[in-house]
């Protein structure tokens, strides 16, 4: 079997655009990936085009293989552009070959683990008395890990991108000690920051809430530095999830290796497809740390990343984005006629071949991909500040 052809796909799907992308054989047995680097698709467009050109007449069943060629065939190795374009073209390859040996994708892996991947929600509000509303609705309905966004109140006069980080912790600290004194002790409760704040603001804020409030706090600052995240690791007790954004196992390495995080926000569409997310888990798994996947994006990234949870033993939770609080409209049935759903508040694990998805190419190729970015936020002096 040989590679005839790679096809990146950026569509709009709901509110944003997903890069999907089709390896076809000249068998007929094709394979889809996706990859991350949301609103800068056209960046992984290239990489994948240039992989393509040596990909040509390739053998797909050498996954591991063509990884490592991807990775160093180039002088200026990794980034997140190029293994965003490595994560789709190998998530696809696993499913090429799952489908070929007629085995769900987590039989490559090593086989089954578990047979549901538990989930966990989000969820924001305009008031506190809706944050708790919105979580009741959640615990209602069997979800017992519930995270928040970045809360925060615009006054009077902002500008729609205006965003103070202490006027944010300020109410956030008050609205989730509020929230989970009306929740009770049991459920799972915490806040994604999305690395809006510094080390001084991420201290102040968990400082702000009796110990125990939070069970996690994600992504509180830059992850440039992990010394910067060791120094906020001295001043606050509340465990970190971290590494969304990580592009490698070497990116992970010394947050892993060093403590700095208790939960791995592996993203399987950025750090290098399964391939890598698998060394990923097994440096977490020694140093005792569980996968919390990041999973913003569509039906492929869920599959991949549901083969994934369903092989390691090291797991937490997904992050999916339907639920009784949210419906992105990532999860378009006519696009993707065939993919994974959540029974309650988890998915339960594949059994056919494959990653388990179907996309409707004919829609596919109609749509036009569509320039979008994320809001440019600033304080009120004017300065930027991080999205």
């Amino acid at each position: 079997m040989k590679i005839t052809d790679i096809k990146p796909y950026p569509i709009w799907v709901g509110h944003r655009n997903q890069h999907i992308v089709k390896v076809e054989t000249d068998e007929g047995i094709y394979g889809w990936g996706e990859s991350g680097l949301s609103s800068r698709e056209l960046a992984v467009v290239g990489a994948v085009k240039h992989y393509r050109e040596f990909l040509i007449g390739r053998d797909p069943m050498q996954i591991g293989g063509l990884w490592q060629e991807m990775y160093r065939s180039q002088y200026f190795e990794g980034g997140r552009a190029l293994t965003g374009a490595i994560s789709a073209i190998d998530i696809a390859l696993h499913d090429i070959v799952g489908k070929a040996l007629n085995v769900p994708v987590y039989q490559l892996l090593g086989g089954k683990l578990r047979d549901a991947v538990p989930c966990f929600a989000t969820t924001g509000a305009a008031t506190v008395e809706q944050l708790i509303e919105n979580a009741q609705l959640l615990l209602d309905n069997g979800w017992n890990v519930i995270r928040t966004n970045v809360l925060y109140r615009a006054k009077p006069g902002d500008a729609e991108n205006t965003f103070e980080p202490r006027e944010s912790i300020s109410l956030a600290a008050e609205w989730l000690t509020a929230l989970r004194e009306a929740i009770g002790s049991e459920p799972v409760l915490g806040i994604d920051y999305h690395h809006r704040l510094s080390v001084a603001e991420a201290a102040s804020f968990c400082q702000r809430m009796p110990s125990g409030t939070l069970d996690f706090l994600e992504e509180p600052i830059r992850d440039e530095t992990p010394e910067a995240y060791e120094s906020l690791r001295t001043m606050v007790d509340v465990p970190f999830a971290i590494g969304e954004e990580f592009s490698s196992k070497w990116q992970f390495l010394p947050y892993l290796e060093r403590g700095i995080t208790n939960f791995a926000r592996l993203d399987v569409c950025n750090v290098g497809g399964l391939t890598e997310s698998m060394k990923v888990a097994g440096l977490a798994e020694a140093h005792y740390i569980d996968l919390m996947p990041h999973n913003p994006l569509g039906p492929i990234c869920t599959a991949a990343t549901v083969h994934l949870a369903a092989a390691v033993t090291n797991f937490a939770w997904l992050e999916i984005r339907t639920s009784p609080t949210e419906s992105s409209g990532h999860y378009d049935e006519d696009l993707f006629p065939v993919q994974h759903k959540l029974e309650g508040a988890s998915i339960p694990v594949p059994d056919g071949p494959g990653l388990g998805v179907e996309v409707n190419e004919e829609l596919v190729t109609s749509q036009t991909f569509k320039f979008a970015e994320p809001p440019h936020l600033r304080r009120r002096d004017g300065s930027h500040t991080n999205w």
